[in-house]
C-alpha cells in the first residue's frame, strides 16, 4: 500500500519519532508540534536537546521500547535507525507507516514558496549557516534545519514565518532525494559514505538526481571549481548558476587576506554590486560565502544583505568553534572527517600565525578510515603534531580490523591514544604558549578539548 506522509503529519494527528534527540529530528519534532500534530519521541540517551523538547510539551522516552509506539498513526525514523529497532519492528507488526527523517522535511518544504538546500560532500553545515545569516539581514525570516548548532540561531534550527526553507542536506542513503528544492546549491561531490555508495559514479548521479528535483523556475548552484559537481550536472536541464573563486557567474574580484580571512569584491553576472568582508577564515569559506551569495541572488536577496549577513557570521558550531585556552595555547574544535575537509582546516591553520599546529583527530567509521588511509596519512603530516584517537565506531563494526594505530606508524612524530582521556593527558603535557590545539572529527573527540581548557 503506497503511503503518503503528508496524510500522517496533519494536525490533530501522532506521529512517534525514533531518535528525536539528533540534530534534524530534534527540528522535525518541533516543527510539527507547531502545526499541530502530537508529537512523542524516544532516544537513546538524556541530553539538553531532550530536556528542551520535555520543556516544549513533547515526551521523550529513554531507550528504545516496543510500546512506545502504541497509539501513533505513524512513526518517523533517522536513516541510522534500521527495521531491527524494537520500535521500528513493533511498528512493523502493528501495521503503523514509517517513514524517513528526510520524507517528513520534503513533506515540510512544499509549503513553501522556496525551498533553499544546501548539499556536498563538505561544507553544508557552514554554507547553509552563511545562508541563514543572510535572509536573517534581509529580513526574510526563514524556516532552518542545520546538522549543527548555529550561535545565532542558538539551536541548529528555526522556525521563522517567511516563505522560505533553508536546509542542510545530506546525500547518505539519499536522503535528499526525499526534499522538494526549490534552490538546489551542490558544493562538491566527492567520495564519501563508501559504506552506501558503490563509488564516485553512483555519488554522481544520486547528486544529479537531487538537480533534477528543481522545478523548470527553480534554479541550481554550482561549484565551477570542483570537477565532481560539474561533472554531475554536465547538460542538465535546468536553470544553472555557477560559482567559483576566480571564475563562474558568481566569483570574487580583488581577493585580500588579514589573519587567515578574506575581504574580496562580490561578481555577480557582470557586475560588482557589493563587497564582502568574512569573519572567518580560510579559502574554503571564500568558496562557501560565494555559494551562499548564488543561492541568495537567485532569490531575489539585495547584495548589501549578503554582505551584511556575512559580516555578523563568526562560525557555525563544531566549525573551527574556539572553545578556551590552555597554557597558552588556543584550543579549537572542528568537525571534519572527510581528507578534503582535513586538508582545508589544516592548511588554513598554518596561515593563522601561530607557533605549532597540534591535531587531535579521531577517525569516524572503519570504512571511511580504510577507504582513505593514504589521504589521511598524507593530509595529517601537514599538522606540526597529531595525536589520534581510536577510530569513532559510529553506525558500524569493525569487521576491518583497522585502529588509528595503524594511521600512527605511518605518520612521524605521532602519537596515539586508545582513550579520549589520554587525549586530553597528552594535549595537556604538550601544550605551550603560541600554540593551536585542534581537536577534529564527527565523533566525540570535543570532548577532550573541552575537558583539556577544564583544567585551566
Amino acid at each position: 500500500m503506497n503511503r503518503n506522509i503528508e496524510d500522517y503529519i496533519k494536525p490533530g494527528a501522532r506521529a512517534h519519532l525514533v531518535g528525536v534527540g539528533g540534530v534534524s529530528m530534534a527540528p522535525l519534532a518541533e516543527v510539527l508540534k507547531g502545526k499541530g500534530v502530537e508529537i512523542t519521541g524516544s532516544d537513546m540517551r538524556e541530553s539538553g536537546t531532550v530536556e528542551r523538547l520535555r520543556g516544549l510539551g513533547i515526551p521523550v522516552t529513554i531507550g528504545h521500547l516496543p510500546g512506545s509506539v502504541e497509539g501513533a498513526g505513524c512513526v518517523i525514523r533517522t536513516a541510522a535507525v534500521h527495521d531491527d529497532n524494537p520500535e521500528i519492528a513493533a511498528a512493523l507488526r502493528a501495521g503503523i507507516p514509517v517513514f524517513e527523517r528526510a520524507q517528513a522535511w520534503g513533506a515540510i518544504m512544499g509549503h513553501y514558496k522556496n525551498a533553499l538546500c544546501v548539499a556536498g560532500t563538505h561544507g553544508k553545515t557552514t554554507t547553509t549557516s552563511m545562508c541563514t545569516h543572510i535572509f536573517l539581514a534581509a529580513g526574510r525570516d526563514p524556516s532552518v534545519m542545520i546538522g549543527g548548532t548555529l550561535p545565532i540561531l542558538g539551536a541548529g534550527h528555526r522556525v521563522g514565518h517567511g516563505d522560505t526553507i533553508i536546509a542542510e542536506s545530506c546525500e547518505y542513503c539519499n536522503s535528499f532525494l526525499s526534499f522538494a528544492p526549490t534552490v538546489a546549491v551542490i558544493l562538491n561531490v566527492e567520495a564519501d559514505h563508501l559504506d552506501f555508495f558503490k563509488d564516485l559514479e553512483d555519488i554522481k548521479a544520486s547528486f544529479r538526481r537531487f538537480g533534477e528535483l528543481v522545478p523548470e523556475d527553480g534554479c541550481v548552484v554550482v561549484n565551477q571549481d570542483d570537477p565532481g559537481a560539474m561533472d554531475a550536472l554536465a547538460g542538465l536541464n535546468r536553470s544553472v548558476l555557477t560559482f567559483g573563486l576566480e571564475k563562474g557567474d558568481v566569483h570574487a574580484v580583488g581577493l585580500t587576506w588579514d589573519v587567515g580571512c578574506a575581504s574580496f569584491g562580490l561578481w555577480i553576472k557582470g557586475k560588482v554590486p557589493t563587497h564582502i568582508a568574512l569573519a572567518v577564515p580560510g579559502v574554503h569559506n571564500v568558496s562557501n560565502a560565494l555559494a551562499a551569495c548564488a543561492a541568495a541572488y537567485c532569490l531575489g536577496v539585495d547584495p548589501a544583505d549578503m554582505a551584511r549577513g556575512l559580516a555578523q557570521f563568526t562560525g557555525a558550531g563544531r566549525r573551527f568553534e574556539k572553545k578556551g585556552v590552555f597554557n597558552g595555547a588556543d584550543v579549537y574544535d572542528d568537525y571534519a572527517h572527510h581528507p578534503d575537509e582535513l586538508r582545508a582546516l589544516l592548511t588554513m591553520a598554518g596561515t593563522l600565525g601561530y607557533r605549532r599546529v597540534i591535531c587531535a583527530f579521531q577517525p569516524h567509521t572503519y570504512t571511511r578510515t580504510a577507504a582513505f588511509f593514504d589521504d589521511f596519512v598524507e593530509v595529517l603530516k601537514l599538522a606540526d603534531v597529531a595525536v589520534l584517537a581510536e577510530i569513532y565506531a559510529a553506525r558500524e563494526q569493525n569487521t576491518l580490523g583497522i585502529s588509528s594505530l595503524d594511521l600512527v606508524r605511518k605518520i612521524p612524530g605521532a602519537v596515539y591514544c586508545p582513550h579520549l582521556e589520554g587525549v586530553t593527558a597528552q594535549l595537556a603535557d604538550m601544550a605551550q604558549p603560541g600554540d593551536l590545539i585542534l581537536t577534529v572529527g564527527a565523533g566525540d573527540i570535543y570532548l577532550a578539548g573541552e575537558a583539556l581548557v577544564g583544567r585551566a
